[in-house]
């Protein structure tokens, strides 16, 4: 009979018990960390999950560990659900619930809250491919609203992650739920009079395409290396120039506000 050897390059699959006692360190550690934030000791998680510490610090070498685990858990969730609904009819109601149950559920998870909060400010990263999905699945249900006439044609995935944040914040600090997130998602709706948003900010512009086209640009033998392929694109970029030009009753407003 044919020895079976295990890959070096993959653990072990962990004995029944061992994935038990996993998975209740992890449920402990969502209800714990959903009612106190990173404040919770792993002391609390282990009574509460019923095993000793020695066996939380073998599935989980610290803290943060068991924490993005979590994390990770929740926004996994999210991701599957908007997965689910990306082929459901009404795509502007479904977009627009979906994004209220997210915040909603958030509100209420204290280590959510913080994970998000320190993750908007650089401070903690749960996982690049599991935010990545998210947001994929996330512009999935946006592209499909933005199709069905739901959401306004020039909101990004971005505008939509940084209201889901700012939205958040908001329900922290109390008031009646779902009043503040609900007037935030009317911006997102289109009308005839919405504020027209500002452009987004300019990305690093490639010094060796066209500012307009993206063409390649011709090799600059003197001066400065040129930004346009040619005159049709020089002109184009004028243009837009002179139309984005403020008039004199803009620059008065802007200066009264």
């Amino acid at each position: 009979m044919p020895r079976t050897t295990s890959r070096p390059d993959r653990p072990a699959p962990l004995r029944a018990d061992a994935r038990r006692n996993r998975q209740l360190v992890l449920q402990a550690a969502r209800s714990a960390f959903a009612e106190a934030g990173l404040g919770v000791t792993l002391g609390e998680i282990a009574r509460r999950a019923g095993v000793g510490a020695g066996t939380v610090y073998r599935h989980f070498p610290s803290k943060e560990a068991l924490f993005r685990a979590t994390v990770v858990d929740r926004i996994r969730l999210f991701t599957d659900t908007a997965r689910e609904l990306a082929d459901a009819e009404e795509p502007g109601d479904v977009f627009f619930r979906y994004l209220a149950s997210v915040v909603r559920l958030s509100a209420r998870n204290k280590g959510l809250c913080d994970a998000l909060e320190a993750s908007a400010e650089g401070r903690f990263t749960p996982s690049p491919a599991v935010e990545r999905d998210f947001r994929g699945a996330l512009g999935v249900l946006l592209a499909r609203a933005q199709q069905a006439g739901a959401v306004r044609k020039e909101v990004s995935i971005d505008d939509v992650m940084g209201l889901l944040l700012g939205c958040l914040a908001m329900e922290q600090r109390g008031g009646a739920p779902g009043r503040l997130t609900a007037l935030v998602c009317d911006g997102l709706r289109p009308g005839r009079n919405v504020t027209k948003l500002p452009p987004r900010a300019a990305e690093p512009r490639d010094e060796t395409r066209c500012a307009v086209c993206g063409g390649p640009l011709p090799p600059a033998r003197t001066g400065r290396p040129a930004r346009y392929c040619g005159a049709a694109c020089r002109q184009k970029a004028y243009r837009a120039r002179t139309r984005s030009a403020p008039t004199a009753s803009e620059v008065v407003l802007e200066a009264e506000v």
